[in-house]
């Protein structure tokens, strides 16, 4: 006798393996300004083309890792898309290049507000391409992000750091309230751009109260709207946890819409 939890089984194999077809197995790659840019796209695109930019970039990353969200993405009509520049850290120069990358996914009918999700060194990118553009970016989501320059940036990342902004320790710290993301969303403020960070309790590369803690306390304070999702025992590693967070996954769908 075929069984329910026969059928249970059945329908279970049915949608994984649905899933995964629906999931671009690799990226479409092109140029811009003599750099690469990555792009998956979703097999049926949503109304509006939205899509989700992720940073530092996608180039070397495994799908299946993050298929929590880029399964659901995929399924959902978002597409993803990163563009690779390197070690920087969002410096005026470096944020000038991505918005050329914005530019190109705007003339190839995407979303002219993209969803950003900044993971790690890619929350300072993020971030500071997100406060000169307030009123392009739909949302803003990081994953164990740097929002902070005075952390990672300057503590274990000094020499790329420096050699973004052009700058000399002295010159950077003089001026870091310029640079830095945390002293600038007034304009995200300003726009009610929504936010949401997951971040490990025990990350001692990129410590949660020295980045995301700061960030949500001086979003919060403003009267902006962020979430904060802990994961205790977790620090700076590839888990489930992080990236195939439900909450994560929820507030993407939630504001691609």
């Amino acid at each position: 006798m075929i069984t329910r939890r026969f059928f249970s089984l059945l329908s279970f194999l049915i949608i994984t393996v649905n899933a995964q077809d629906v999931l671009p197995k690799s990226p479409e790659t092109f140029e811009v300004d003599g750099k690469k840019a990555y792009l998956y796209a979703a097999p049926e695109p949503a109304a509006g083309k939205p899509w989700l930019w992720y940073a530092p970039t996608i180039g070397n990353l495994s799908p299946g890792e993050r298929k929590g969200y880029y399964e659901a993405c995929a399924k959902a009509g978002i597409s993803i898309a990163g563009y690779d520049l390197g070690e920087v850290r969002g410096s005026p120069a470096s944020t000038a290049k991505f918005s050329l990358f914005y530019e190109a996914m705007v003339k190839r009918g995407y979303s002219p507000k993209p969803i950003l999700l900044g993971q790690s060194r890619g929350g300072i990118m993020t971030l500071a391409w997100a406060f000169r553009n307030p009123d392009k970016v739909k949302a803003w989501v990081g994953v164990y992000p740097v929002c902070n320059l005075a952390s990672w940036s300057l503590k274990s990342s000094k020499a790329q750091t420096l050699a973004d902004f052009s700058m000399t320790e002295p010159e950077l710290v003089g001026k870091l309230t310029e640079f830095n993301p945390i002293d600038n969303l007034q304009g995200l403020l300003a726009n009610k751009v929504p936010m949401f960070a997951v971040h490990g309790d025990v990350d001692t590369l990129v410590p949660y109260d020295l980045n995301t803690k700061i960030l949500k306390e001086r979003y919060e304070a403003g009267g902006g709207s962020i979430q904060v999702k802990i994961i205790p025992g977790k620090g700076h590693q590839v888990d489930p946890g992080f990236f195939a967070c439900p909450e994560l996954i929820d507030f993407v769908l939630k504001h691609a819409k």
